[in-house]
C-alpha cells in the first residue's frame, strides 16, 4: 500500500514540527506534504491531522472548517480526550475520525490508516500522554504539554471559566494546572504569566479570528 498523504495543521509551528518529529519513523507508512499553522491545507493530503493545542476555537468547529478544505481528503481530530458529544458533533460535521493525545505514536499510526481505510473512527487510548511526545512552548522550562496548552490560552487573553470549556476540563483543573506553571516559570500574579507567555513563544504564529469573549 502506497503512503497516506498526511498535512499536520496547528497554530504553533513548534507543535506542528513536533508532531512531524514523533511520527517521523514511520515515513514509510505516512508521507508528509504539508506542516501548516492555519486552514490552508494547499497541498493535497489524504488525510489532514488537526492538533487542537491551545486553540481558542472548539475542536470540532477547527477540524471541521479543516475537512471543508477541497485538497482535504478526510480531516481528522488530534486532542486530548473530549466527551461523547463533541466526537459525535466534529463527525457529524464531516470530520471522518478523532485520536486521543493519550495515543502512542505507532498506535496513532494504525489510527490513521484505520481512519483512511474507512473503518472505526474514533480512537480513545487510556492512560496520559508522556512527556517525550511532540513538543511544545516552553517544553524546555519544565511544562507538561497540558500545562503549555493552558498558559498558552492565558497568554491569549482567556478566562479560567472560558480556558475551562475550551479545553474540556472542570475549572478547579484550570487553577491546579495555572498554579504548577506558575511555580515552573516563576512568577506569581496572571499580567507577569501573560508576558512571560509573550517572551517565550505562547502567541500563536497564525492568528485565529476569534478573540476572546
Amino acid at each position: 500500500m502506497s503512503a497516506i498523504r498526511v498535512a499536520l495543521v496547528n497554530d504553533y509551528d513548534i507543535v506542528v514540527q513536533g508532531l512531524r518529529a514523533m511520527l517521523r519513523r514511520y515515513e514509510g507508512r505516512i508521507e508528509f506534504v504539508e506542516l501548516s499553522v492555519d486552514n490552508h491545507v494547499d497541498s493535497y493530503a489524504d488525510i489532514a491531522l488537526y492538533d487542537s493545542f491551545a486553540s481558542p476555537r472548539s475542536s470540532p468547529q477547527r477540524s471541521a472548517a479543516i475537512a471543508d478544505n477541497s485538497r482535504v481528503g478526510k480531516a481528522v481530530l488530534y486532542s486530548w480526550e473530549i466527551g461523547q458529544s463533541e466526537i459525535a458533533e466534529a463527525l457529524a460535521r464531516g470530520v471522518a475520525g478523532y485520536i486521543s493525545k493519550t495515543t502512542p505514536a505507532h498506535q496513532m499510526v494504525e489510527a490513521i490508516e484505520a481512519i483512511h481505510r474507512g473503518d472505526e473512527p474514533v480512537h480513545n487510548t487510556p492512560g496520559r500522554l508522556q512527556a517525550n511526545y511532540g513538543d511544545w512552548p516552553g517544553r524546555e522550562e519544565g511544562l507538561t504539554q497540558r500545562e503549555a496548552e493552558i498558559l498558552a490560552l492565558i497568554t491569549q487573553g482567556f478566562s479560567n471559566e472560558e480556558i475551562a470549556r475550551h479545553a474540556n476540563i472542570t475549572i478547579n483543573s484550570v487553577k491546579t494546572y495555572i498554579r504548577s506553571c506558575y511555580r515552573r516559570i516563576g512568577v506569581s500574579r496572571r499580567a507577569q504569566a501573560v508576558l512571560w507567555g509573550v517572551q517565550h513563544g505562547f502567541l500563536p504564529d497564525h492568528a485565529d479570528e476569534q478573540q476572546p469573549s
